[in-house]
């Protein structure tokens, strides 16, 4: 490994203690994940505490094995039957027809029934987002 503390510059926090930069601390980690290298010798040669690149080994490996994040994916809607075209119509559905609503997303179904208003689909809909 090239870069030594020496050549890095530091800025210390409150405590007294130096902040690394992300790249030297990447550097590091990755040096200490090669096969056959010694942790101890590798803290040793960089002037750092063997707990320390430990730390950012392991931090490392940890941020390896996260799945990438993804965008959310648009899920299909499914109608369980056809809808049959109807005449448009001028004035609002009668309070006697009933209506059902149900989403399901992962392992969270929520059934609607009746005439909610626009309030309550809308908080029930803002409550589904991760």
């Amino acid at each position: 490994m090239s870069t030594t503390l020496d050549s890095i510059a530091t800025i210390g926090n409150r405590k007294g203690q130096p902040n690394y930069p992300k790249e030297f601390k990447q550097q590091i980690a990755v040096a200490a994940c090669e096969p056959g290298i010694s942790v101890a010798k590798l803290a040793m040669a960089h002037q750092l505490n063997v707990n320390m690149v430990f730390r950012w080994r392991r931090e490392l490996r940890a941020r390896e094995a996260e799945p990438a994040q993804a965008s959310p994916a648009l899920l299909p809607i499914v109608l369980e039957r056809p809808i049959a075209p109807t005449r448009r119509r001028t004035t609002a559905p009668s309070a006697s027809v009933p209506t059902a609503i149900e989403v399901v997303i992962g392992e969270a179904c929520v059934h609607i029934s009746g005439m909610p208003d626009e309030a309550l689909l809308r908080a029930v809909f803002r409550s589904l987002r991760p």
